[in-house]
Protein backbone atom coordinates (compact mmCIF):
# COMPACT_ATOMS: atom_id res chain seq x y z
CA UNK A 1 0.00 0.00 0.00
CA UNK A 2 1.36 3.39 -0.97
CA UNK A 3 0.51 6.63 0.73
CA UNK A 4 0.10 9.64 -1.49
CA UNK A 5 0.39 13.39 -1.23
CA UNK A 6 -2.96 14.96 -0.34
CA UNK A 7 -4.34 17.33 -2.93
CA UNK A 8 -7.18 18.71 -0.84
CA UNK A 9 -6.51 22.32 -1.81
CA UNK A 10 -7.17 21.57 -5.47
CA UNK A 11 -10.39 19.79 -4.55
CA UNK A 12 -11.43 22.75 -2.38
CA UNK A 13 -10.94 25.14 -5.28
CA UNK A 14 -13.00 22.88 -7.53
CA UNK A 15 -16.09 22.58 -5.31
CA UNK A 16 -16.29 26.02 -3.69
CA UNK A 17 -18.26 26.62 -0.48
CA UNK A 18 -21.68 25.23 -1.40
CA UNK A 19 -23.10 22.46 -3.52
CA UNK A 20 -26.27 20.44 -3.92
CA UNK A 21 -26.73 16.76 -3.12
CA UNK A 22 -29.33 14.97 -5.21
CA UNK A 23 -30.37 11.46 -6.19
CA UNK A 24 -32.37 12.88 -9.09
CA UNK A 25 -29.27 14.25 -10.79
CA UNK A 26 -27.99 10.70 -11.35
CA UNK A 27 -31.18 9.41 -12.96
CA UNK A 28 -30.76 7.11 -15.94
CA UNK A 29 -34.25 7.78 -17.27
CA UNK A 30 -33.86 8.93 -20.90
CA UNK A 31 -36.78 11.33 -20.48
CA UNK A 32 -34.95 13.15 -17.69
CA UNK A 33 -31.62 13.68 -19.45
CA UNK A 34 -32.62 17.05 -20.86
CA UNK A 35 -33.93 18.29 -17.53
CA UNK A 36 -30.82 17.08 -15.72
CA UNK A 37 -28.65 19.02 -18.14
CA UNK A 38 -30.81 22.12 -17.73
CA UNK A 39 -30.73 21.77 -13.94
CA UNK A 40 -26.93 21.43 -13.93
CA UNK A 41 -26.53 24.55 -16.07
CA UNK A 42 -28.82 26.47 -13.73
CA UNK A 43 -26.95 25.28 -10.64
CA UNK A 44 -23.77 26.68 -12.14
CA UNK A 45 -25.52 29.99 -12.90
CA UNK A 46 -26.88 30.13 -9.35
CA UNK A 47 -23.36 30.02 -7.96
CA UNK A 48 -23.17 26.47 -6.62
CA UNK A 49 -19.70 25.03 -6.92
CA UNK A 50 -20.57 21.36 -7.08
CA UNK A 51 -23.30 18.82 -7.70
CA UNK A 52 -23.08 15.60 -5.70
CA UNK A 53 -24.79 12.56 -7.20
CA UNK A 54 -26.64 10.69 -4.48
CA UNK A 55 -27.07 6.96 -4.45
CA UNK A 56 -24.43 4.56 -5.67
CA UNK A 57 -23.45 6.49 -8.78
CA UNK A 58 -20.58 5.85 -11.14
CA UNK A 59 -18.36 8.42 -12.81
CA UNK A 60 -20.34 8.04 -16.02
CA UNK A 61 -23.44 9.45 -14.30
CA UNK A 62 -21.55 12.75 -14.15
CA UNK A 63 -21.16 13.08 -17.91
CA UNK A 64 -24.50 14.81 -18.71
CA UNK A 65 -23.92 17.41 -16.00
CA UNK A 66 -20.35 18.09 -17.01
CA UNK A 67 -21.27 18.40 -20.68
CA UNK A 68 -23.93 21.00 -19.85
CA UNK A 69 -21.61 23.20 -17.76
CA UNK A 70 -18.18 24.76 -17.92
CA UNK A 71 -17.13 25.14 -14.26
CA UNK A 72 -19.42 23.02 -12.09
CA UNK A 73 -17.61 20.22 -10.28
CA UNK A 74 -19.45 16.90 -10.07
CA UNK A 75 -18.84 14.16 -7.52
CA UNK A 76 -20.32 10.84 -6.51
CA UNK A 77 -21.71 10.72 -3.00
CA UNK A 78 -21.13 7.99 -2.97
CA UNK A 79 -20.12 5.18 -5.26
CA UNK A 80 -20.35 1.89 -3.38
CA UNK A 81 -17.18 -0.16 -3.59
CA UNK A 82 -19.36 -3.28 -3.66
CA UNK A 83 -21.35 -2.22 -6.73
CA UNK A 84 -18.51 -1.22 -9.05
CA UNK A 85 -15.18 -3.01 -8.94
CA UNK A 86 -12.00 -0.95 -8.95
CA UNK A 87 -11.09 -1.72 -12.56
CA UNK A 88 -14.54 -0.65 -13.78
CA UNK A 89 -14.38 2.43 -11.61
CA UNK A 90 -10.96 3.39 -12.94
CA UNK A 91 -12.10 2.97 -16.55
CA UNK A 92 -15.13 5.20 -15.95
CA UNK A 93 -12.95 7.79 -14.23
CA UNK A 94 -10.54 7.83 -17.18
CA UNK A 95 -13.44 8.32 -19.60
CA UNK A 96 -14.80 11.29 -17.66
CA UNK A 97 -11.37 12.79 -17.10
CA UNK A 98 -10.59 12.62 -20.79
CA UNK A 99 -13.77 14.48 -21.68
CA UNK A 100 -13.80 16.97 -18.79
CA UNK A 101 -10.36 17.25 -17.16
CA UNK A 102 -10.20 18.20 -13.51
CA UNK A 103 -13.91 18.59 -12.83
CA UNK A 104 -14.90 15.20 -11.39
CA UNK A 105 -14.35 13.84 -7.87
CA UNK A 106 -14.78 10.14 -7.24
CA UNK A 107 -16.59 9.82 -3.92
CA UNK A 108 -16.30 6.29 -2.51
CA UNK A 109 -17.86 4.49 0.42
CA UNK A 110 -18.55 1.08 1.91
CA UNK A 111 -22.34 1.40 1.98
CA UNK A 112 -24.08 -0.77 4.61
CA UNK A 113 -24.38 -4.43 5.50
CA UNK A 114 -28.15 -4.34 4.95
CA UNK A 115 -27.71 -2.93 1.45
CA UNK A 116 -24.73 -4.88 0.11
CA UNK A 117 -24.61 -8.68 0.24
CA UNK A 118 -20.83 -8.66 -0.24
CA UNK A 119 -20.30 -6.47 2.85
CA UNK A 120 -17.34 -7.99 4.70
CA UNK A 121 -14.49 -6.32 6.60
CA UNK A 122 -15.42 -2.94 5.12
CA UNK A 123 -12.31 -1.03 6.15
CA UNK A 124 -9.93 -3.64 4.72
CA UNK A 125 -12.03 -3.83 1.56
CA UNK A 126 -11.84 -0.05 1.15
CA UNK A 127 -8.05 -0.08 1.57
CA UNK A 128 -7.73 -2.82 -1.04
CA UNK A 129 -9.97 -0.84 -3.39
CA UNK A 130 -7.77 2.23 -3.03
CA UNK A 131 -4.70 0.09 -3.70
CA UNK A 132 -6.31 -1.09 -6.94
CA UNK A 133 -7.19 2.47 -7.95
CA UNK A 134 -3.57 3.48 -7.34
CA UNK A 135 -2.40 0.73 -9.67
CA UNK A 136 -4.96 1.81 -12.28
CA UNK A 137 -3.73 5.41 -12.17
CA UNK A 138 -6.67 7.14 -10.45
CA UNK A 139 -5.02 10.02 -8.54
CA UNK A 140 -5.55 10.15 -4.79
CA UNK A 141 -6.22 13.87 -5.13
CA UNK A 142 -9.31 13.18 -7.23
CA UNK A 143 -11.09 10.84 -4.85
CA UNK A 144 -12.86 11.45 -1.53
CA UNK A 145 -14.23 9.05 1.06
CA UNK A 146 -17.52 8.91 2.93
CA UNK A 147 -15.93 8.74 6.37
CA UNK A 148 -17.73 8.77 9.70
CA UNK A 149 -15.37 7.08 12.15
CA UNK A 150 -11.77 7.96 13.02
CA UNK A 151 -10.06 5.17 11.04
CA UNK A 152 -11.78 6.02 7.77
CA UNK A 153 -11.20 9.73 8.33
CA UNK A 154 -7.50 8.96 8.70
CA UNK A 155 -7.70 7.00 5.44
CA UNK A 156 -9.35 10.03 3.82
CA UNK A 157 -6.41 12.11 4.94
CA UNK A 158 -3.72 9.67 3.82
CA UNK A 159 -5.15 8.09 0.67
CA UNK A 160 -7.59 10.64 -0.75
CA UNK A 161 -8.24 14.37 -1.16
CA UNK A 162 -10.49 14.36 1.90
CA UNK A 163 -13.89 13.31 3.12
CA UNK A 164 -17.59 13.70 2.23
CA UNK A 165 -19.42 12.63 5.42
CA UNK A 166 -23.17 12.04 5.16
CA UNK A 167 -25.83 12.65 7.82
CA UNK A 168 -23.61 14.46 10.29
CA UNK A 169 -23.57 17.51 12.54
CA UNK A 170 -21.18 20.45 13.03
CA UNK A 171 -19.82 18.60 16.06
CA UNK A 172 -18.81 15.72 13.82
CA UNK A 173 -17.27 18.22 11.41
CA UNK A 174 -15.11 19.66 14.18
CA UNK A 175 -13.88 16.20 15.16
CA UNK A 176 -13.27 15.29 11.52
CA UNK A 177 -11.21 18.43 10.96
CA UNK A 178 -9.00 17.58 13.93
CA UNK A 179 -8.27 14.18 12.39
CA UNK A 180 -7.89 15.37 8.79
CA UNK A 181 -5.72 18.36 9.53
CA UNK A 182 -5.89 21.61 7.61
CA UNK A 183 -5.28 20.63 3.99
CA UNK A 184 -7.76 17.84 3.09
CA UNK A 185 -11.20 18.69 1.77
CA UNK A 186 -14.00 18.31 4.29
CA UNK A 187 -17.39 18.49 2.58
CA UNK A 188 -20.25 17.27 4.78
CA UNK A 189 -23.74 16.73 3.43
CA UNK A 190 -26.53 18.59 5.27
CA UNK A 191 -30.30 18.36 4.89
CA UNK A 192 -32.59 21.37 4.57
CA UNK A 193 -36.36 21.48 5.03
CA UNK A 194 -37.70 24.77 3.70
CA UNK A 195 -40.60 24.89 6.15
CA UNK A 196 -41.12 27.24 9.09
CA UNK A 197 -43.75 25.27 11.02
CA UNK A 198 -41.97 22.97 13.51
CA UNK A 199 -44.50 20.13 13.30
CA UNK A 200 -44.52 20.10 9.49
CA UNK A 201 -40.73 20.35 9.20
CA UNK A 202 -40.05 17.64 11.77
CA UNK A 203 -42.63 15.31 10.23
CA UNK A 204 -40.92 15.58 6.84
CA UNK A 205 -37.53 15.04 8.48
CA UNK A 206 -38.70 11.97 10.41
CA UNK A 207 -40.18 10.44 7.28
CA UNK A 208 -36.82 10.90 5.55
CA UNK A 209 -34.71 9.74 8.51
CA UNK A 210 -36.59 6.46 9.02
CA UNK A 211 -34.48 4.41 6.61
CA UNK A 212 -31.23 5.65 8.14
CA UNK A 213 -32.26 4.74 11.69
CA UNK A 214 -32.14 1.10 10.56
CA UNK A 215 -28.47 1.36 9.50
CA UNK A 216 -25.90 0.81 12.29
CA UNK A 217 -23.15 2.82 10.59
CA UNK A 218 -25.26 5.93 11.15
CA UNK A 219 -26.77 5.09 14.52
CA UNK A 220 -23.36 4.19 15.92
CA UNK A 221 -22.06 7.55 14.75
CA UNK A 222 -25.00 9.35 16.36
CA UNK A 223 -24.12 7.68 19.65
CA UNK A 224 -20.47 8.69 19.29
CA UNK A 225 -21.79 12.25 19.01
CA UNK A 226 -23.66 11.93 22.31
CA UNK A 227 -27.15 10.90 21.23
CA UNK A 228 -28.84 8.16 23.24
CA UNK A 229 -31.07 5.19 22.49
CA UNK A 230 -34.02 7.39 23.44
CA UNK A 231 -32.96 9.87 20.74
CA UNK A 232 -32.97 7.05 18.17
CA UNK A 233 -36.39 5.64 19.04
CA UNK A 234 -39.88 6.60 17.81
CA UNK A 235 -38.57 8.09 14.58
CA UNK A 236 -35.95 10.25 16.29
CA UNK A 237 -36.20 12.78 19.09
CA UNK A 238 -36.68 16.46 18.39
CA UNK A 239 -33.07 16.91 19.52
CA UNK A 240 -31.80 14.47 16.90
CA UNK A 241 -34.05 15.82 14.14
CA UNK A 242 -33.05 19.41 14.84
CA UNK A 243 -29.36 18.48 14.78
CA UNK A 244 -29.55 16.69 11.43
CA UNK A 245 -32.01 18.91 9.53
CA UNK A 246 -32.12 22.67 9.09
CA UNK A 247 -35.62 24.15 9.08
CA UNK A 248 -37.31 27.40 10.01
CA UNK A 249 -36.91 30.99 8.85
CA UNK A 250 -34.20 31.76 6.31
CA UNK A 251 -31.85 33.31 8.84
CA UNK A 252 -32.06 30.20 11.03
CA UNK A 253 -31.32 27.90 8.09
CA UNK A 254 -28.43 30.12 7.02
CA UNK A 255 -26.99 30.01 10.55
CA UNK A 256 -27.25 26.22 10.66
CA UNK A 257 -25.31 25.92 7.39
CA UNK A 258 -22.75 28.47 8.55
CA UNK A 259 -22.17 26.38 11.67
CA UNK A 260 -20.58 23.68 9.51
CA UNK A 261 -18.13 26.16 8.02
CA UNK A 262 -17.33 27.52 11.48
CA UNK A 263 -16.65 23.95 12.65
CA UNK A 264 -14.11 23.40 9.88
CA UNK A 265 -16.00 22.43 6.73
CA UNK A 266 -14.66 23.72 3.43
CA UNK A 267 -17.85 22.94 1.54
CA UNK A 268 -21.41 21.96 2.47
CA UNK A 269 -23.46 19.74 0.16
CA UNK A 270 -27.11 20.68 0.65
CA UNK A 271 -29.89 18.16 0.24
CA UNK A 272 -33.44 19.50 0.03
CA UNK A 273 -36.04 17.43 1.88
CA UNK A 274 -39.58 18.25 0.78
CA UNK A 275 -41.47 14.97 1.04
CA UNK A 276 -41.36 14.46 -2.72
CA UNK A 277 -39.88 11.69 -4.83
CA UNK A 278 -36.18 11.25 -4.10
CA UNK A 279 -35.57 11.16 -7.84
CA UNK A 280 -37.13 14.57 -8.45
CA UNK A 281 -35.18 17.76 -9.10
CA UNK A 282 -36.28 20.42 -6.56
CA UNK A 283 -35.16 23.33 -8.71
CA UNK A 284 -37.36 25.94 -7.04
CA UNK A 285 -35.86 24.98 -3.68
CA UNK A 286 -32.33 25.18 -5.08
CA UNK A 287 -33.12 28.71 -6.24
CA UNK A 288 -34.42 29.64 -2.79
CA UNK A 289 -31.31 28.23 -1.16
CA UNK A 290 -29.08 30.15 -3.56
CA UNK A 291 -30.84 33.40 -2.67
CA UNK A 292 -30.40 32.55 0.99
CA UNK A 293 -26.70 31.80 0.70
CA UNK A 294 -25.39 34.38 -1.75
Amino acid sequence: MSESTNDGNTAKEAVGRYGVWSVGLRSEEPALRGEIAEAAAELEQLGYGAAWLGGSSSARHALPLLAATSRLAVGTSIQSIWQYDAEESAAAFAEVESAHPGRFLLGLGVSHAKLAEQYRRPYSALVAYLDALDKAGVPAGRRVLAALGPKTLELSRDRAAGSVPYLVTPEHTARAREILGEEPLLAPEFKVVLKTDPATARALAREHLAMYLALPNYTNNFQRLGFTEDDLSAGGSDRLIDALYAWGPEDRIRDRITAFHEAGADHVALQVIDGGDRNSLPRDSWRRLSDLLH
